[in-house]
């Protein structure tokens, strides 16, 4: 499979995949993981001792010693080029077909995700690597069986890859008899093919970086790029990274997130779903006082959400830096107008919300929402491209008001507690197969909305919540619902075995699983 020594591909290979996974590639990856595996993995046990800490009573609160770093004066990298206007983003996996439709979609940036709207089924981490070079190259095509095609137009839109987390390995790939890490794996592949293109394009290599809980984590990746721009002759500062702020702990070491990349740093993103999971995650032993209700009513507008975006758009214009808003992830309907009118409504406040408060640009699921994101953009910016001049100081956010959840309102519902249930369920069940944006009930549900989902049974049932229908919430109840909302589902029960297995395992056991996506890999070729 591969001659380079040390490094085993046990993943069946393709036509195609001999181009992406040639030797100086593989080479390459087998450098990556030799400098800095040993460093991920240190900082993901430093994860559990931080969650031990919390779960002993401490508290989460900006770190006493950097505080050198928020009283400094410092700023990140100028945009670089396809970066200045960030006004609509729209996200999506690496298919042929989302390839194309995003970069045609008319917003200025795809988010190409590996991540949470991929699976990391061996074909989609090698196909989609392909899909991206041949975008780039200009030599991508779709044909329906209908026949309709599609191809690229003129003006596309700026390609920012999204890689794995660092919890994630890439099973397939061993190095020295260890898996390698799906973060360095999928950085290393688009940057070794793809860097050069971007730039003869007159862009670069981009990245999203998810579900860091540290400024150490964002040292990490720097030196990371660091070692990646010197092997291939490149000037430090020629990649960009915009980092999601989707993690509870994350969410107090903003600015020295930023600090750490500031050569590299693109910006912040507000990751609603991860970060909603991640408060569940984080605080799930500490009873009521972090007890969220259902999950349609944990608006952007509660208290500790608020205080989160408003510390996010203010930290990023201090530095520089762009701030891109949360996700719209309305599917519109093609059966039902007054659906789509309700909803389309709610998307539109939604963003008219984030551009107020001072976003330079938001994330769209889907291209016919596109339009609305641009013209709220578009009524606030005019011309200019972004708004970092708007430094929000008025903004004072405090420890205390981002770990405010206990003061959002709500209730946890019978409607609520199916609808997880079967979201979770549906999700699954499609991403065991390879999908991993998937729509239910006119939503687009990702790995962060499918967290929430299991996160939050397990939550109601471990603090042993009445739903508003008098029923406590147990396994048993779980159980019940599970197979109530299946036979609601096309096909028999047997289409679902797995992915009701894996949402059980995870949602209802004793002990909670740091992320779903670990175990439903195990059950994954």
């Amino acid at each position: 499979m591969t001659s380079v020594a040390g490094v085993e591909i046990t993943g069946p290979m393709q036509d195609g995949y001999e181009e992406i996974l040639t030797d100086e590639a593989v080479r390459f990856l087998a450098g990556l993981h030799r400098a800095f595996d040993a460093r991920r993995r240190e900082l993901l046990e430093a994860r559990q001792r931080r969650y031990d800490a919390l779960v002993a009573g401490g508290r989460l609160d900006f770190i006493a010693d950097t505080r050198n770093v928020r009283e400094a004066q410092w700023q990140v990298a100028p945009p670089a080029p396809g970066l200045v206007d960030r006004r609509v983003e729209i996200t999506g996996p690496t298919d042929r077909k989302m390839t194309i439709n995003a970069l045609n979609s008319g917003a200025k940036v795809w988010l190409a995700d590996f991540e949470d709207a991929n699976t990391p089924l061996w074909h989609n981490m090698v196909q989609g690597q392909l899909n991206l070079r041949s975008a780039l190259s200009r030599q991508i095509d779709f044909t329906l069986d209908d026949g309709k095609s599609y191809t690229l137009a003129d003006d596309i839109a700026t390609i920012v890859v999204r890689p794995r987390g660092w919890h994630l390995p890439e099973k397939h790939v061993l190095v020295d008899g260890e898996q390698m890490s799906g973060s360095l794996f999928d950085f290393g592949l688009y940057f070794w093919h793809c860097a050069q293109p971007q730039l003869d394009a007159g862009r670069g290599p981009y990245f999203y970086l998810p579900k860091m809980e540290s400024h150490l984590e964002a040292r990490l990746w720097n030196d990371v790029f660091v070692h990646a721009q010197r092997e291939r002759g490149l000037p430090v500062g020629t990649i960009r990274a915009t980092v999601l702020i989707e993690t509870f702990p994350a969410a107090f070491e903003m600015e020295e997130i930023l600090y750490e990349l500031r050569d590299h740093s693109a910006g912040l993103n507000a990751g609603r779903w991860d970060y909603i999971f991640s408060v569940i995650k984080k605080f799930r032993t500490r009873g009521r006082d972090f007890l969220l209700p259902d999950r349609n009513q944990v608006t952007m507008t509660v208290p500790f959400m608020r205080a989160y975006t408003e510390l996010l758009v203010r930290t990023c214009h201090k530095r520089g830096a762009h701030a891109i808003g949360g996700m719209a992830a309305f599917i519109p309907s093609r059966k039902d107008s007054q659906v789509n009118e309700t909803a389309l409504a709610k998307v539109r406040e939604d963003k008219t919300r984030e551009a107020a408060a001072g976003f330079d640009g938001s994330w769209v699921a889907h291209p016919d929402l596109v339009p609305v994101c641009q013209e709220v953009f578009d009524g606030v910016l005019g011309d200019r491209p972004n708004q970092l001049d708007r430094k929000r100081d008025d903004v004072a956010v405090t420890a205390a008001q981002l770990l405010d959840v206990k003061s959002t309102p709500g209730t946890v519902t019978e409607a609520g507690l199916r609808n997880n249930v079967s979201v979770g369920i549906q999700y699954l069940s499609s991403w065991l197969k390879g999908s991993g944006a998937v729509a239910i009930f006119n939503l687009m549900e990702d790995a962060a909305t499918a967290e929430i989902s299991r996160s939050q049974v397990w939550q109601w049932l471990h603090n042993e919540i009445e739903l508003d229908s008098g029923e406590t919430v147990t396994r048993e109840l779980v159980e019940k619902m599970a197979d109530e909302e299946i036979a609601r589902l096309p096909g028999d029960a047997d289409d679902y075995a797995d992915a009701r297995a894996t949402f059980i395992d995870v949602a209802v056991a004793d002990e909670f699983a740091e992320f779903l996506t670990l175990p439903a890999y195990a059950r994954m070729p």
